[in-house]
């Protein structure tokens, strides 16, 4: 197990080392800028009680996000990082929150999202088939993705989720997307190899080196990497929902560019 540890920390190291040079750069607000929209009034104390794990100004410095921006959060949640973006971009920008058919299905999670929009009207929620998302116009900016890339290789009958084609997928969001805009990338951890769909099932990880693959594939251009959320220390063999783990598994932070 150690060894397929160091095998894991080996291939993140890899991908770090071809970008390293462009890890300085956000180009946008100050981790300081951002931390300081936070605590302004009005954010769930449910979600500012995930912000030390989830550090969204380091995050979001790294990234680049600037005001004005036209943005979008994919598989929104309960629209953490859409707010934060909202009060990122400031009312001369715009969110999209992008939510899946099959998760806006329960009461407590309409009733968050309802609420995000009515304290933040720069944001609009859209939601679409998990397995169907449409490419629009080039109108954004920046995006995000949350812990939820590698559900893209799952599938469920519980849930009403189809086997979804994470290529059409992140075609669909180069096209979204405005020349030299960037996509943020954050997932769990998974050791390197092995079938990613059945790795996603068991575990719901993924091995960065599939996600860098399948946004080249698509176009775009891995600018940098973060070991931000890394966590040196969890089993990359553990399901992300044991107790063990949970909220403390070893995340890695891509930033993506669509090419001008």
């Amino acid at each position: 197990m150690r060894g397929m540890m160091i095998m894991a920390g080996a291939s993140l190291a890899l991908l770090a080392a071809t970008t390293a040079p462009a890890q300085r750069g956000g180009g946008g607000m100050s981790a300081a800028t951002i931390e300081a929209v936070l605590k302004e009034p009005g954010r769930p104390s449910a979600a500012q009680g995930l912000d030390a794990a989830r550090k969204p100004g380091q995050v979001l410095a790294f990234l680049g996000l600037r005001r004005g921006m036209v943005a979008a959060d994919f598989i929104t949640g309960t629209g953490y990082w859409a707010e934060i973006l909202s009060r990122g971009v400031g009312p001369g920008g715009s969110v999209v929150a992008y939510q899946p058919e099959q998760f806006y299905n329960d009461p407590a999670g309409k009733f968050a999202l309802d609420a995000l929009q009515a304290r933040n009207p720069n944001v609009t929620l859209t939601r679409y088939p998990f397995e169907a998302l449409a490419p629009g116009e080039k109108r954004f900016d920046f995006a995000i993705i949350n812990d939820s890339y590698h559900d893209l290789y799952w599938q469920s009958d519980r849930f009403r989720i189809p086997r979804a084609d994470p290529a059409v997928f992140v075609k669909a969001l180069f096209a979204m997307m405005k020349p030299g805009g960037v996509v943020g990338v954050i997932d769990h951890a998974a050791n390197p190899g092995g079938d990613t769909r059945e790795i996603v099932d068991k575990l719901h990880r993924i091995d960065p080196a599939t996600v860098k693959a399948d946004f080249e594939a698509a176009g775009f251009r891995l600018a940098a990497t973060s070991d931000i959320l890394a966590q040196p220390g969890d089993d990359h063999t553990k399901l992300i929902f044991d107790p063990v783990v949970r909220g403390k598994t070893d995340r890695f932070l891509f930033k993506f560019v669509k090419p001008r």
